[in-house]
C-alpha cells in the first residue's frame, strides 16, 4: 500500500508541472518482453476497438494524444506466452501512471483515474475475500450450518459492495466515474425512484448512448414498479405451447414471478426456498410463475427436474434478450416479483427469505 501511496504522490507532482491539455499515459507490464505490444482500445457494443498501440521499450510504453472528455478505456496485451492482460482507465488529459499485471493493475496521476482506483482496489479485496469464503464454503467437510454461515458472510459482503457502490456514485455522478458505475452496475440493485434523482444530475457531456439506454431502462422500470398493474407478455411453456402472465396474475392469487436460468448459481441456490413456499402456501392461494432466461430447451428442462420445479413455466430461449425480462428491465437473476390478486405489483427484487416473510402477512 505504501508503494500505491508514493505512486499517486509522485503522479500527483508531475501533473502539477505538466500541460493538461493533453493526455501522457507511461506504464509498464509485469513479464513483458522489449518489442511486445500494447494496446489502447475502446468498447463498441460487446466489441473493443483499437485506437492506438504502442512498443514495450526498456520495460515501460507510452502513449500522448489530446482527449477533450474523460472516456473509460482499456490497455490489453498478449505476451510470446499467450496470456493477455486487459484492464480499464479513464483516458483524459494529464499523466497517467499505469502498472498491469496478471493479478492487478494501477492506473493513477489523474482525479477521474485516482477516483476510480480507490473504488476498483475496494471493490477489488472485497471479491478477493468472497472468492476465498466461496472455496472455503466447498470443503466437503463441513456441517450444513457451517456452509450456510459462510454463505451468510458472502451475502453480507455482497450487500456491503451494493451499498459502497451507491455510496460512490452518489459522490461521482457529476463526473465519469459516478457516470460510468451507474451504467455499469447500478441500476441492477435498486429502483427507478434512487435512479430518476441521479440521472438528472448527469452533466450533458457524459450523457452518451449508454445513458440513453440507461434513461429507457428506467422508463421500463417505471412502468413496471411497486404499486402498478402488471404488463402482460407471452412466451412458450416448456411443451412448446403458448402461456401469458395473464393467465395467472390478476385472477385472485398472490403470484410470484420468478426470473432465472439453470446455468445461474444464484438461481439454484435460490430455488429450495421457492419449492419449499409452493408446497406451503400454494393451497392458499399462492402461485409461482417462472420466466427462464435459459439458451435451450433441453437445459432448461433438466433444471426444471433437477430442481423439483414444480409450477408454470415460460420463456422464449433468447437468454439476456428475453423479451419478459426486458419488459421488465431486469437485468441480474435471479429476480423475484411479486403480485397481489388484483394484477398489481407487490414488490420487486426479492431475495426469497423476503418473499417468506411478506407470505406469512398475505396469506396467514
Amino acid at each position: 500500500m505504501k508503494k500505491l501511496i508514493y505512486l499517486i504522490a509522485s503522479a500527483a507532482v508531475i501533473a502539477a508541472c505538466s500541460n493538461n491539455n493533453s493526455y501522457r499515459i507511461k506504464g509498464s507490464v509485469e513479464g513483458a518482453s522489449d518489442g511486445d505490444i500494447v494496446y489502447l482500445q475502446k468498447a463498441q457494443g460487446q466489441q473493443l476497438v483499437k485506437m492506438d498501440s504502442a512498443i514495450i521499450k526498456k520495460g515501460e510504453f507510452a502513449f500522448e494524444g489530446v482527449q477533450d472528455t474523460a472516456v473509460n478505456c482499456y490497455l490489453t496485451y498478449k505476451g510470446a506466452d499467450k496470456k493477455s492482460l486487459l484492464m480499464d482507465f479513464f483516458l483524459e488529459n494529464g499523466n497517467i501512471y499505469i502498472q498491469l499485471s496478471q493479478g492487478d493493475y494501477n492506473a493513477i496521476g489523474t482525479p477521474n483515474n485516482n477516483i476510480y482506483q480507490e473504488i476498483r482496489k475496494k471493490l477489488s479485496d472485497d471479491n478477493v475475500r468472497l472468492s476465498e469464503l466461496n472455496k472455503a464454503a466447498q470443503d466437503t467437510t463441513l456441517t450444513q450450518q457451517a456452509r450456510d454461515a459462510k454463505q451468510a458472510e458472502m451475502d453480507d459482503i455482497e450487500n456491503e459492495q451494493i451499498e459502497y457502490l451507491k455510496q460512490m456514485i452518489a459522490a461521482n455522478i457529476t463526473n465519469p466515474v459516478g457516470v460510468y458505475l451507474l451504467k455499469d452496475n447500478y441500476y441492477y440493485y435498486t429502483d427507478a425512484n434512487e435512479i430518476v434523482p441521479l440521472m438528472a444530475q448527469i452533466p450533458a457531456a457524459y450523457r452518451d448512448a449508454a445513458v440513453v439506454r440507461l434513461e429507457g431502462k428506467v422508463e421500463k422500470m417505471k412502468a413496471t414498479a411497486a404499486g402498478v398493474k402488471f404488463t402482460d407478455f407471452e412466451m412458450k411453456t416448456p411443451d412448446d405451447k403458448p402461456i401469458k402472465l395473464s393467465d395467472y396474475a390478476g385472477k385472485g392469487k398472490i403470484v410470484l414471478v420468478d426470473f432465472w436460468a439453470s446455468w445461474c448459481p444464484p438461481c439454484r441456490r435460490e430455488m429450495p426456498t421457492l419449492v419449499k413456499l409452493y408446497a406451503q402456501y400454494q393451497p392458499k392461494g399462492f402461485e409461482i410463475v417462472g420466466v427462464s432466461l435459459d439458451r435451450t430447451g433441453d437445459a432448461w428442462k433438466k433444471g426444471i427436474k433437477d430442481l423439483n420445479i414444480t409450477w408454470p413455466q415460460m420463456s422464449d430461449l433468447k437468454y439476456w434478450n428475453s423479451e419478459g425480462a426486458a419488459l421488465y428491465a431486469v437485468s441480474s437473476i435471479p429476480h423475484l416479483m411479486l403480485i397481489d390478486g388484483n394484477g398489481n405489483i407487490i414488490a420487486r427484487g426479492l431475495s426469497g427469505e423476503e418473499v417468506e416473510a411478506k407470505l406469512a402477512t398475505l396469506l396467514k
